[in-house]
């Protein structure tokens, strides 16, 4: 075909028509085209959904040519929404424009819900129940997520609430059905010892915007093993292991072999691929995920252990995890088959400590404390798991600049589908809930919880009571207190008591002290917080100490400040905020300052007027200054 030589599909119709039919013109030229060059010319990409329904409406041949399950309607599909296609088989019979129908239906009711959660959760976190809407869409549900995918792929200053919500919706969408999964994981029998995996629904919990799956970190280890293997090889060429399939599952028993491998392993992933423990950021969530293990090439004890573990395994090498106090370990065993062992018949392994071998003695020594036997067992998955999503919440404790405290709440949701009926770790969901101000079904359903299982153990913990008193009489005086509520406060620049407020919402500023980007979001003409936050904030050695305007501001890292109008300036090269949670309050960052959302708009009327009067002067008055 002529095509083949560099011409476009549609070059291509004028010519073939002439052809075929020198005589004909109009749509006679074309039908009389041979069907795969009507297709060819059909799929281009030049003609849109609406072309092929106008197409496909015109004589029986370009009806049958354009048949749902055909060629033609599966690449308008593939066009739209390419992203899609990797979830459909070649073999699978699949009606394309009933598909096609059914994403566009999906992608309508995508943007209307985003589009109203700004109204409807402004003034607050989204609540627990503000998905609820979401879960009852018909469809399915990849068809919903890939729509939040394309807003979030939107321009990258405009519809910027649009794309705050989005992400909230689609963090909470990935992590129900992580969290399902991992439940789901967690009821196989005790002899599924799939470390690996459960790390990984650990490791997507955590980051479910990130393409993350358990195909591709096993195709990055098993190019780990392949590496093992080709250094195996140097050392024994008739090494058993050389000789195991993708996907078996054989162990090799005699201990020179296992020890040839362990050998090979060490040198792999020490010496040649350069994976280390991450002393210098220990306390670190990254050191948890087994993706960011593999990308970094660092971890803490437990996942470098778990991927030593991995590759082992696959190899013929049985380890067994030891959930050691203070550094997590493996074993290997050198005593007889089917002998009575004890904690001396192994040998335990520290990856972290790159593949060293240690004795019972020299496991002490590691920690600086005698330990009892019992610490030395095999764990099974549940507590790996448990121990990992442990040392998330102990991070996620340790949380002090993003205010949201994700990573606290993520672990404290994962250790409870592991353990609910933990009180305590529902007790500080709870209070974490009320901390951020996630009202107020969740946060009330999670107390009256803790107070069924209170009434177990009440004999046992007493003293739970009061904590979960104190909870329930928040939570009604906080429904009370929504009850009463009227509209919102509405503040005018125009009004004689906001005289002195010199910025606007929407300014970017440069603290002047601290020396940190922000933007405006609220102020108040003076200072509205408690005595004694102005006095731990020192309020009162500044010059007009809380007499004067304070402004409500995002920074860069992503916290919220509350900050005195004698310490901010304007920042004369505005540099945008790239935290999502600036779409909160604002819609789009026009290269100067930010336009308010409608929701923060209502709140202050006139202040975009007042930043356009604001940029220009500035901006009139830096000319001037060059000139």
């Amino acid at each position: 075909m002529a095509a083949a030589g560099g011409e476009s599909a549609m070059d291509v119709v004028p010519a073939l028509a002439e052809e075929a039919a020198p005589e004909a013109a109009g749509l006679s030229c074309l039908v009389s085209l041979p069907g795969e060059v009507l297709e060819y010319i059909l799929c281009s990409g030049s003609l849109t959904a609406a072309d092929i329904g106008r197409v496909s409406s015109t004589c029986r041949r370009l009806r049958e040519l354009c048949q749902s399950s055909g060629k033609v309607w599966k690449e308008q599909f593939r066009v739209r929404w390419p992203s899609l296609m990797k979830h459909y088989s070649p073999t699978d019979y699949v009606n394309w424009l009933e598909e096609y129908k059914v994403r566009q239906k999906a992608g309508l009711e995508a943007r209307k819900i985003v589009a109203s959660f700004s109204k409807r959760f402004f003034s607050e976190h989204v609540p627990c129940n503000g998905f609820s809407d979401i879960e009852n869409l018909e469809g399915p549900e990849i068809f919903f997520e890939d729509e939040l995918v394309c807003i979030l792929n939107m321009e990258g200053r405009k519809a910027l609430t649009w794309k705050y919500y989005a992400k909230k919706i689609l963090y909470y969408l990935r992590q129900q059905k992580i969290l399902n999964n991992l439940k789901a994981f967690l009821q196989q029998p005790d002899d599924y010892e799939s470390y690996l995996e459960g790390a990984v629904y650990i490791d997507q919990y955590c980051n479910p915007l990130s393409d993350i799956s358990l195909r591709d970190i096993q195709a990055q280890i098993d190019s780990i093993v392949e590496l093992v293997c080709k250094t195996l090889r140097g050392i024994n060429s008739r090494h058993p292991s050389l000789a195991f399939k993708a996907g078996e599952s054989s162990m090799i028993m005699e201990i020179e072999l296992q020890s040839q491998v362990l050998d090979a392993m060490n040198y792999v992933l020490y010496d040649q691929l350069k994976f280390k423990g991450n002393r210098m950021d220990y306390y670190n969530a990254l050191n948890l995920y087994m993706h960011q293990v593999l990308i970094r090439r660092t971890g803490i004890p437990i996942s470098m252990s778990l991927l030593y573990l991995t590759v082992a395994r696959q190899l013929g090498v049985p380890l067994e995890p030891v959930n050691f106090p203070s550094h997590f370990l493996l074993r290997w065993c050198q005593g007889a088959e089917g002998a009575t062992l004890d904690i001396f018949d192994y040998i335990y392994i520290d990856a972290f400590g790159k593949g060293k071998q240690l004795t019972v003695k020299e496991c002490e020594y590691l920690i600086g404390q005698h330990v009892t036997a019992a610490l030395y067992g095999v764990v099974n998955v549940k507590k790996v798991l448990q121990r990992m999503v442990g040392n998330l919440l102990s991070l996620g404790k340790r949380e002090g600049i993003d205010q949201s405290y994700q990573l606290l709440r993520d672990s404290l949701d994962l250790y409870l589908a592991m353990y609910p009926d933990q009180v305590q770790l529902l007790l500080l969901q709870a209070r974490l809930y009320f901390h951020l101000g996630i009202w107020p079904e969740k946060s009330f359903c999670l107390v009256l919880k803790v107070l069924d299982i209170l009434q177990h153990i009440q004999t046992l913990d007493p003293g739970q009571h009061g904590a979960v008193g104190y909870l329930v009489q928040h939570t009604l005086e906080h429904i009370e207190r929504k009850k009463e509520e009227v509209g919102v406060e509405v503040k005018l620049r125009s009004h004689e008591k906001h005289r002195d407020v010199c910025y606007s919402i929407g300014l970017i500023m440069k603290h002047k002290r601290y020396g940190y980007n922000c933007v405006i979001y609220g102020w108040d003409p003076t200072c509205m917080m408690g005595h004694e936050w102005i006095r731990n904030m020192n309020v009162h050695s500044l010059p007009h100490g809380h007499h004067q305007p304070f402004y409500n501001v995002l920074v860069e890292d992503g916290s919220c400040r509350y900050a005195a109008q004698e310490n901010l300036e304007y920042n004369v090269e505005p540099q945008e905020i790239s935290h999502p949670d600036v779409g909160r309050y604002f819609s789009e960052f026009t290269g100067t300052h930010y336009i308010p959302n409608a929701e923060l708009e209502i709140r202050y009327p006139e202040d975009l007027e007042s930043v356009y009067e604001t940029v220009q002067n500035i901006y009139s008055a830096k000319k001037e200054n060059v000139e």
